[in-house]
């Protein structure tokens, strides 16, 4: 007679499911003492019933079953300490290929920052030698523009700051009495004479006589 195949599933009749329990715990039990004898593999199983009740078998008699549980739990977390250790190492991989990566990049830009100061350029090709003016040209323009910028700013500072004395000077003037000045017009005034002064001598004496040559 061919026996059927066990259904994965709980079995609903209380009688029937406490004798399988009894069938398969005794089967395992058996189980695992021959396992421990014939191949002497410390093997410990405990198992819990329905109802809580505790049946456990341990192979070592020198050992009880809380050392068998307490090797377990030592073995368990060394995977996970040699699982810190690959992640150290492959951190410290990292960073050490990191600083290799950062020291070629600031290597790279020292000889770049030598080429632009004109040194280190006997292997330049003319290709990079092109390329270097490039840059070079560009960076004059940017250094131009922002210089003309400065400039502009710094005349119309110099602009207000003459508008604000203009101010301040006109009020002075109308306190004590005195005429306003148009600052263009004088401001030309001051250009003409200047530009019209010559140097002199200055003597002090009587005429002297010119006896012609």
């Amino acid at each position: 007679m061919v026996r059927g195949k066990t259904q994965m599933k709980r079995i609903e009749n209380a009688t029937s499911r406490q004798v399988t329990f009894s069938k398969r715990r005794n089967g395992l039990l058996k189980k695992a003492f021959e396992l421990s004898v014939l191949c002497e593999a410390e093997v410990a199983l405990i198992i819990f019933s329905a109802r809580g009740r505790l049946y456990e078998f341990s192979s070592s008699r020198c050992f009880s079953m809380s050392k068998t549980i307490e090797r377990y739990q030592k073995r368990v977390k060394e995977p996970e300490s040699s699982t810190k250790q690959q992640g150290q190492h492959e951190n410290k991989q990292h960073v050490k290929e990191d600083d290799f990566s950062m020291g070629k990049k600031i290597e790279n830009l020292e000889a770049s920052k030598r080429k632009l100061l004109g040194d280190g350029l006997g292997p330049c090709s003319i290709q990079e030698l092109q390329q270097l003016e490039s840059q070079l040209d560009r960076s004059l323009i940017r250094i131009r523009t922002r210089k003309n910028q400065l400039i502009r700013e710094q005349i119309e500072k110099l602009k207000k700051q003459a508008r604000v004395l203009a101010d301040e000077n006109s009020v002075l003037r109308k306190e004590c009495g005195m005429p306003a000045l148009d600052v263009s017009t004088n401001a030309r005034e001051v250009a003409d004479r200047e530009s019209m002064e010559v140097e002199t001598e200055l003597y002090i004496g009587p005429p002297e006589s010119r006896i012609p040559n």
